[in-house]
């Protein structure tokens, strides 16, 4: 029995409305939890040799006017401290403090990014989600047709709506290779589609008296172990590194497998269904030249 892709085509929708649409709110909302890459700051990330709370930190901070700054907690007695942007000599009074306070300790990392910087990553990672974006709809247009490329691009955004939904509900902090992580999805998800997509203009050549719905659910059932075994192994390598690489990665690992996870997801399951929507609906007229299949035999 042959699973009805495209029949289940509004049970696809729902489920990614209702991950997509809790995240539109809370991207308007509360936003992104962005790091210093994109709302600048300062980033200090210390270890102390004794026990400190959250609160003995931020008592300390109270006293250059920065109890407001994010805390975070991590193993070790490790601690992750971001504030507004300080300068060389803030921050080293600051980590005086600290010191006279709590003892022996150890600076694993001080990093600041200012707000002009800031800002410029963040404009300039915008323009290259559009530009990749606007590009990949004219490459898709011209070697396809207009519904693919309209199909596609509703894919895409799903993924990175979907990515963007799942870090903005659970507040996870964003920086530079987020980005990354993003094109990659992008350029992840575009390929998986095309390969479906040629499958479907291909059967769409030689169609008989086949049903367009009957043609998109082959065209998915002859791509899906490629599509398949590609995302388990990609996202398996990805795990790895979520689970045993370090903090300077691991924004980029999640946002790597939700992305793909989404990718592998929408190229089965809401681009071909999307494009059948496009083609009886708004794009019936426009019709491939069927190509005649060639019965003479083989020699």
């Amino acid at each position: 029995m042959v699973f009805d892709f495209v029949g289940k085509r509004k049970m696809w929708f729902l489920i990614s409305l209702i991950i997509i649409i809790p995240g539109v709110f809370s991207l308007l909302f509360q936003g992104l939890n962005l790091g210093i890459d994109f709302a600048g700051g300062t980033k200090v990330m210390v270890q102390f040799s004794q026990d400190v709370s959250s609160e003995d930190i931020r008592e300390v901070l109270s006293e250059y006017n920065l109890e407001g700054s994010t805390i975070q907690a991590s193993d070790n007695n490790q601690f992750i401290i971001r504030t507004t942007v300080l300068t060389e000599e803030e921050s080293s009074q600051v980590l005086d403090s600290f010191q006279e306070n709590f003892g022996a300790m150890e600076v694993l990392s001080n990093e600041g990014v200012g707000t002009v910087v800031s800002n410029e990553l963040r404009d300039k990672a915008i323009i290259a989600l559009i530009v990749a974006t606007i590009l990949m709809a004219i490459y898709i247009t011209i070697r396809f047709e207009l519904s693919f490329a309209l199909s596609a691009i509703i894919a895409l955004i799903h993924d990175v709506l979907v990515t963007l939904s799942i870090f903005s509900i659970l507040q996870i902090e964003i920086n530079i290779s987020f980005v990354a992580a993003i094109l990659t999805i992008i350029g992840y998800s575009i390929n998986d589609t095309i390969v479906i997509f040629d499958r479907i203009r291909e059967n769409l050549d030689f169609r008989q008296k086949e049903t367009l719905l009957e043609l998109v659910n082959r065209s998915i059932h002859q791509s899906l172990r490629r599509s398949i075994y590609t995302s388990a192994t990609s996202i398996g390598v990805l795990l790895a590194l979520l689970i045993f690489g370090g903090d300077t990665t691991r924004v980029f690992a999640l946002a790597m497998v939700i992305g793909f996870t989404s990718g592998t997801y929408s190229s089965l399951c809401i681009a071909s269904p999307v494009w059948l929507e496009l083609k009886t609906r708004w794009f019936v007229n426009d019709k491939r030249k069927k190509k005649k299949a060639n019965t003479s035999p083989s020699r």
